[in-house]
């Protein structure tokens, strides 16, 4: 905190080190839109594997959870 005279100024960082996760995280991404859309037919495919990579992961989390009992 930095504070001159009468008037108070607060000085605050933020850092995010979200990088490496975020990298792997988009790269699971596309290796799932690309092992969803690679047998697509029409554009109606392409959309319906779009929207099963955006959801795969919470179904993966839901199953492993299921497993060790949670």
């Amino acid at each position: 905190m930095v504070r001159e005279g009468k008037e108070s100024r607060e000085v605050v960082k933020i850092i995010n080190k979200h990088g490496p996760s975020g990298f792997v995280a988009f790269v699971a991404w596309v290796g799932a839109f690309v092992y969803f859309v690679h047998a697509a037919k029409n554009f109606g495919d392409v959309l319906w594997g779009f929207v099963e990579s955006l959801v795969w992961p919470g179904v993966l989390v839901y199953h492993v959870l299921k497993l060790l009992g949670a």
